[in-house]
C-alpha cells in the first residue's frame, strides 16, 4: 500500500484516535465538498493566479508599467509588442493591469486584516456582555450601516486625504458593522450554552470566554462573509480610484486606469474596457469561491 493511500486512509477514518487526526480529517472532508464545486474551484484557480500574477509581476510583465511612449500612444489590441493595446500615453495595458494585481492584492489584505477583526471584536462584546454596552456598541453600527458604503468611504477619504493607505483605512472603517452583526448574533446563541456556563463556573473571566471559546466558533461565518465582501471590497476600491482618491498616479490602479480610459471610450474602448474586466473576473472569483466556502462551512445558510 502506497503512502498516499495510508493517509488517505487515516484521515477517513471513522475513529480518529488523537485531536490532531480529528482537526485533519474533517478539514480534510472540507476539502474533498469544496473541491467537488467546480464553479468553486474556478474561483479558486482564478485567485490563485492572481497571487501568482501579482507575486512573479516584474518577470511578467513585458513592459515597464510606468513608462511612456508618445509614438505608441493608443495602439490596439493584438498590436505587436502590445497583446491589450497601450493607453493615452503609450504605457502597455497588459503590464500595468500585471502591476496593478499587486494593489488590489494589497487593498484585500489590509482590509481583511483591519475591517473583520474589529467586526468581531465589537460583535462578541456586545453580545456577551449585553446591557448598556451592547446598546451603544450596536447603535454605533447602526450609524455606520445607515450610509452607503462608497459614501462613507469618500467622506472618510476626504478627511484623511487622497492615498492608497487612506483608502485602505476608509474602506475598513465602513466595512467593519456586518461583521459585528453577525458576531452578535452568533455569541447571543452561544452565550447562555451550558459549556459556556461550566467554563464560566471554573473561573474563566469573559475575555478568555469570549477569545477561546467564543471566536473560534464564530470563523466558518466570518471567512464566508469576508470572501463574500470582497468583491464589493474590491469595487470600493476601485471606486476611489476613479474618482482620484485612491491610489494616485502614475500608480496602475485598475479604478484610476478605467477613470483615464472613459475618455477615449468610444474610439479606443481597451483603454477602460481591459482594466474593467480585470475587476469583474477577480470580484467574480471571490463571489465563486465564497459560495463554495458557504455550502462547505455553513450548510444550513448555503441551503437556503
Amino acid at each position: 500500500m502506497s503512502s498516499a493511500q495510508t493517509l488517505r486512509q487515516w484521515l477517513t477514518s471513522d475513529v480518529p484516535t488523537s485531536r490532531r487526526q480529528a482537526k485533519l480529517a474533517a478539514l480534510y472532508q472540507a476539502w474533498l465538498a469544496f473541491r467537488g464545486n467546480l464553479m468553486a474551484m474556478i474561483g479558486l484557480a482564478i485567485l490563485l493566479l492572481l497571487v501568482f500574477t501579482a507575486t512573479f509581476a516584474p518577470w511578467l510583465a513585458p513592459h515597464d508599467p510606468l513608462a511612456q511612449d508618445l509614438a505608441a500612444r493608443l495602439q490596439p489590441p493584438l498590436t505587436e509588442g502590445y497583446f491589450l493595446g497601450s493607453d493615452s500615453l503609450g504605457r502597455d495595458i497588459l503590464s500595468r493591469l500585471i502591476y496593478g494585481s499587486r494593489i488590489t492584492l494589497y487593498i484585500v489584505a489590509m482590509v481583511t486584516l483591519l475591517a473583520p477583526v474589529v467586526g468581531l471584536f465589537v460583535g462578541t462584546i456586545a453580545g456577551y456582555v449585553g446591557g448598556w454596552t451592547d446598546a451603544i456598541l450596536m447603535r454605533l453600527t447602526d450609524i455606520f450601516l445607515a450610509f452607503p458604503r462608497l459614501v462613507l468611504a469618500l467622506a472618510f477619504v476626504a478627511a484623511l486625504g487622497a492615498g492608497i493607505e487612506n483608502a485602505v483605512l476608509a474602506i475598513s472603517l465602513t466595512a467593519w458593522p456586518p461583521y459585528a452583526r453577525m458576531a452578535r448574533a452568533e455569541t447571543l446563541t452561544i452565550r447562555n450554552s451550558d459549556y459556556i456556563h461550566a467554563i464560566r463556573l471554573q473561573g474563566a473571566g469573559a475575555m478568555r470566554i469570549i477569545t477561546k471559546h467564543i471566536w473560534p466558533l464564530c470563523i466558518s461565518s466570518l471567512v464566508v462573509r469576508v470572501t463574500l465582501d470582497m468583491a464589493g471590497i474590491i469595487l470600493a476600491a476601485a471606486g476611489l480610484g476613479f474618482l482620484g482618491l485612491g491610489a494616485q498616479p502614475p500608480s496602475p490602479e485598475w479604478g484610476a486606469m478605467i477613470s483615464e480610459g472613459r475618455k477615449f471610450i468610444l474610439d479606443h474602448w481597451w483603454v477602460a474596457t481591459m482594466p474593467g474586466l480585470a475587476i469583474f473576473t477577480v470580484s467574480l472569483a471571490f463571489n465563486l469561491l465564497g459560495d463554495g466556502l458557504r455550502d462547505v462551512l455553513d450548510p444550513k445558510d448555503g441551503s437556503q
